[in-house]
Formats: C-alpha cells, structure tokens, sequence
C-alpha cells in the first residue's frame, strides 16, 4: 500500500491532534501529562502558520504520519527545527516514517536548509534508534528540563 506525502491542510488537524496522541502515549507509558493544550487548535496553528511547514503521510485516505517543521527564532535562515515526528504506532516499521523523512529532506535541501535539528524525549529510544538510522547524531541536551536530547542533522556533503 503506497504512502502519499503532501501538505497538511488545515481540515486535517483533528486528525493530526489525535495521531500525535496516540504516538505520545507510547513513551508516556503512565498516561500522557496534561499539558492543557487543545491538540486540534495546536495543530491547527501549525498548519495555517507561515513561517513553517506540516507535512502529513497518508494512507488508503487516513493520516499515518506528521512532521512539523520551522526555523526558529533566533537561529540561523539555513537551519530548520523538526518539532514534531509522529507515525501512528499501527504502521510502525511499514515505511512510512522513513517515507515522511525523505519527504522533509527534500523539501530542506530544495529549500537551501543546510543543517536541521530536533529535540527528542530521552526515554523514547525507538525514535531516537529511527533518527540515528537517518543520519541523525546526538548534540547535547534540549529543552525541556533534563527530559529531552537534542539531534543534528547535516545536510551538506562532508559534515
């Protein structure tokens, strides 16, 4: 069954808010913490903002996956942050994640990004072994007191 990638739109962020969900919880295995946050109007946020960009994996008409990308404030024109990486956990290992990934890469290198980064959560070792595997590499700390690793990505030749 084939993946589609494209742009999210902004009818999709129920959809988005409930996979982001389900993705969250499986390394929340306590239950997910209540951020007090309206997961559709986040989504929602992301999708209508501007400055950034959301794309969504699909498949057979159902989202699957999301990436949430932006350059952040403060940083550098040629780098992007990937804030958000959600695969719904009942297509794990099936491609799509690799799939959305290739996606974010092409649109970064089509649009000049020489360098991404993301912060993920230090007990999530599933993502972190996928990013790895991508040609991620760990780069100290991120936000999120003590709870998150931050991740680099080079995409220029020799880095």
């Amino acid at each position: 069954m084939p993946t589609v990638i494209r742009t999210a739109l902004t009818a999709d962020a129920p959809a988005l808010a409930a996979l982001h969900a389900r993705a969250r919880a499986t390394y929340y295995p306590e239950g997910l913490p209540d951020e007090g946050v309206d997961g559709t109007a986040m989504w929602r946020g992301a999708v209508e903002r501007r400055e950034g960009h959301v794309l969504c994996a699909v498949r057979e008409g159902r989202i699957v996956g999301v990436a949430s990308f932006r350059t952040p404030d403060g940083e550098a024109p040629d780098t992007v942050a990937l804030f958000q990486f959600h695969v719904d956990p009942d297509h794990w290992r099936a491609g799509v994640g690799a799939a959305l990934h290739a996606a974010c890469v092409e649109e970064w290198r089509a649009d000049g990004i020489r360098a991404a980064t993301l912060d993920v959560h230090q007990e999530n070792r599933r993502a972190q072994a996928f990013y790895v595997r991508h040609g991620w590499q760990p780069a100290g700390p991120g936000e999120g007191a003590g709870t998150h690793l931050r991740m680099r990505l080079s995409l220029t030749a020799g880095e």
